[in-house]
């Protein structure tokens, strides 16, 4: 029975994000919109043909591996030291602030302050899938190519790098919180030893990983086998990131991510995207598809006001502070507001973020809500956001000169 309920909820949920997915495009929005959607209909709180939610759950955490390994596959130093000079400290600072929003939010809402800044953390860094296929529409390409999109992407990588540090220090938050008692001696040794696995995985991963990983895909091309190139590389990404929750005691974005990193550098990176590609866009329709089953729609009749608040503190504290953070730092209009309108969004690991504090305790159930319902407000208002640079950068110029 448990076989065939595993089939059902996979069918379920690629059908109904096929589904969701089409409709989304006619309406000209992200098909990650959807995808949540999808989820909705499916999920356990709106009636009829439903998918079992822990299923999906458990399909969603090879979803997040594949995800974090494609990402870690497309990661360039050599692209992010181009730009490191406004994409590294405007990283750290805007999420600074919306951590700070957050928090304010979370406490006018009767939270405590530690739920205040997992919110304000989760909806501090932007969907790098939403922002990449955003610039590669036709409507939006030619109005912020070139430098502008270097920065945002680069911009939003500090923050996806960012955000892993945060996965791996989360356990540690909870158990502080969690009336453990634990000394500040404890605290620190906690820290330290959390930051000293990350790092020795890292290293290895650098130093060993980097030199026998390569040389293992390689030779497996060399063989000829398409299936087999695949399989090691699908291997590899998965092993990687179970063998690093299982040794180093970290998550597996952070495992999947070093592994697709250390094989970016290769001669075979870009096959190795290519293969990898449509198996992890299946995974990864299914992780969005878990979310929005976890999304109870009565929250947008009931608390309509604290969506609101949230999403303003997407759509706009973000966006302000990086106009602000961008001018400061010495780049133009139009990288400005290419940065803030790629930052007024959040996706793929804001909802990691955010199901990871929620099964720590650290996030209260209304959180995720708000979080996700905040997520399919602004995922599907952001192309419309870019249209508007033209137009804002002339405005903008006028009011200067």
């Amino acid at each position: 029975m448990h076989g065939t309920e595993l089939i059902a909820t996979i069918a379920i949920g690629l059908g109904a994000a096929f589904v969701g997915g089409i409709i989304a495009r006619r309406l000209r929005l992200p098909a990650i919109v959807g995808y949540l959607l999808a989820g909705v209909v499916v999920g356990p709180f709106t009636p009829g043909l439903q998918a079992n939610p822990e299923i999906a759950l458990n399909l969603a955490e090879i979803g997040v591996a594949l995800l974090m390994f494609g990402v870690g596959l497309h990661f360039s130093i050599r692209d992010l030291l181009t730009v490191r000079r406004i994409a590294v400290p405007g990283a750290l600072f805007q999420i600074a602030v919306a951590t700070g929003l957050g928090i304010v939010v979370g406490l006018a809402f009767g939270w405590d302050a530690v739920s205040g800044l997992v919110l304000g953390l989760a909806v501090s860094v932007a969907s790098t899938v939403v922002l990449l296929r955003t610039l590669r529409s036709r409507r939006v390409a030619p109005l912020v190519e070139g430098e502008p999109a270097r920065v945002a992407i680069g911009w939003l990588i500090v923050e996806d790098l960012f955000t892993i540090l945060a996965l791996v220090l989360l356990p540690i938050v909870a158990a502080v919180t969690g009336g453990e008692g634990m000394s500040a001696g404890e605290i620190a040794r906690s820290v330290g030893l959390a930051l000293g696995k990350a790092s020795l995985l890292t290293a290895l991963m650098l130093i060993v990983g980097a030199r026998f990983l390569p040389w293992l895909v390689a030779h497996v091309e060399d063989d000829g086998s398409r299936e087999l190139f695949t399989l090691a590389v699908v291997a590899i990404g998965l092993g990687t990131a179970v063998a690093a929750a299982a040794v180093f005691d970290v998550s597996l974005a952070l495992g999947a991510f070093l592994a697709g990193a250390v094989l970016s550098e290769s001669h075979v990176s870009e096959r190795a995207a290519k293969d990898v590609l449509p198996l992890s866009d299946v995974f990864t329709v299914l992780f969005f598809v878990s979310v929005g089953m976890l999304l109870d729609p009565a929250i947008l009749v009931e608390d309509p006001l604290a969506i609101l608040a949230v999403v303003a503190v997407v759509m706009v504290g973000k966006a302000l502070a990086a106009v602000g953070i961008v001018a400061l730092l010495g780049g133009d209009t139009r990288t400005g507001l290419t940065v803030a309108f790629g930052l007024a969004q959040v996706g793929e690991f804001s909802f990691i973020v955010a199901t990871s504090a929620t099964a720590l305790g650290l996030l209260p159930e209304v959180g995720f809500q708000l979080i996700v319902s905040a997520a399919l407000i602004s995922v599907a208002v952001n192309p419309y956001l870019f249209r508007l640079v033209p137009l804002l950068e002339r405005r903008l110029k006028e009011m200067s000169s």
